[in-house]
Formats: structure tokens, sequence, C-alpha cells
């Protein structure tokens, strides 16, 4: 899970770690295309229907986020998701930090390229969740992020970071093995086993600002497997 927090105990008792679900997440890799925004959207629509308040900052340029939710907007959801575009990292970094108690959820969508938005995003967020697709151009691309990830710890200290594959082989094939086993070489890194396969429910969601389990064609693994990913991030007992 990705944070814990000690419990102080009397000099009797055992001591304990109590789940502390993150606040502020960030979806981010320096390689394009990778579906960073599809992982972004699915996350932050999920915990809105949870029942969260959330918050969606599209550090993006592109703003394919912002674009996406926009077009949720149009169609009169009966979740909404509130959302913001900050493409400059000195303003991305102020707005979080100021409004961060406002909301139960922050996630922030960044990437494509090294960016003062990522750099400001991974100063700021809880967790970082990086996605790659079980490619060979992908997992080599892994090693600027893992230095960007190197750069911003000397700054502010060791914070978990996970990958995840995004557009994943469905079933255990050798491509998501050897990908995974990619992820060794980053030590900073952590392989987070909650894989969104290729799958058209994702893209048809995604693109008008949908989770996978709002479209009404439902693909069960589809919506299985973001869940997985929301209950690992967050936990299970976040509903």
């Amino acid at each position: 899970m990705p944070r814990t927090k000690s419990v102080s105990k009397t000099k009797n008792e055992t001591s304990e770690t109590t789940f502390v679900p993150p606040k502020v997440v960030a979806v981010a890799n320096t390689k394009g295309g990778v579906g960073k925004t599809t992982v972004a959207l699915q996350i932050a629509i999920t915990r809105a229907l949870q029942g969260k308040e959330v918050w969606y900052v599209d550090g993006d340029r592109q703003q394919t986020g912002q674009t996406a939710l926009a077009l949720r907007d149009a169609n009169d959801p009966k979740v909404g998701i509130a959302c913001a575009s900050y493409p400059n990292g000195a303003m991305l970094i102020k707005q979080v930090q100021r409004q961060k108690d406002k909301w139960d959820t922050i996630v922030i969508d960044v990437g494509g390229f090294d960016s003062t938005a990522m750099r400001a995003a991974l100063l700021v967020c809880d967790v970082l969740i990086v996605p790659f697709q079980p490619r060979t151009f992908d997992t080599w691309s892994l090693s600027q992020m893992s230095n960007l990830i190197d750069e911003v710890t000397v700054t502010r200290g060791d914070f978990p970071v996970y990958a995840i594959l995004n557009s994943a082989d469905p079933g255990n094939t050798s491509d998501n093995r050897e990908s995974e086993q990619a992820i060794e070489d980053y030590p900073r890194m952590q392989f987070l086993n909650c894989p969104l396969c290729r799958r058209k429910a994702f893209a048809n969601a995604s693109g008008f600002g949908l989770a996978v389990s709002e479209l009404k064609t439902k693909d069960p693994k589809a919506v299985a497997e973001v869940k997985n990913l929301v209950d690992a991030i967050f936990g299970k007992e976040a509903k």
C-alpha cells in the first residue's frame, strides 16, 4: 500500500501501522504515448463515483484530460469532476498546495516530456504512478523517468513511486513478464501488479471523460482492472 504511518503504543503494547490513503496522486512519464491521461482519468472518475470530492489537475499543455472532462460535462453526468489546467510548474505547485485541504483526492496528469509541471507534480504528490506499455521503447525510456525521480528525491526525500502496465497484453505473456522484470533496474520504482489491458473500453470511455464502469455496454474485465488499481492506490476500504 502506498502510505502508512506509525501508531504510538505504550511499552506494554505492540506497535502497528495504519494505512493512510494518499490525497495527491500524480500520473506521469517522460515518454509520450503511454496512456497516462487514460490512467489519470480512470483513477479520478472512479474516486468521484465512490463519493469523493475530486480535483483533476491537467499539467499537460495538450490538455487532453481537460478536453475529455469538458465532453463529460456536456453530457450532464450524475457525478461531476472539477478540473483546472496548470502547464506552468510554479503555478501548479502553488495552487495544489493552496487548495489541498479542499479535496479528498487530487489527480495530477502530467508528462510526455520533462517539464516544470512534471517536476512540480513530483514535488507535491503523495504518490507517483508511472504508466508504461510492455514494449521495448517504453522500458528503455524508464531510465529517463528514473533519473528525474532521483533528482526530485534529493529535494523532497523518498516518496512512493509505482510503475504500472497500461495497454498490457491480456494474459501472462512474455512481453508483460519482461516489462515487469525491467522495473528491477530502477530501485526507486516499485512494480504495482494492477495492469490495465489493451481493451477498446478504455479508449471509448476515456475519450468522453467517462469511467469504464459508466459505459452503457460494460466490459467487466476493464471495470475489474480499474477497481484493482484504485484499491491498490487508495485501499480497499475506500468506497
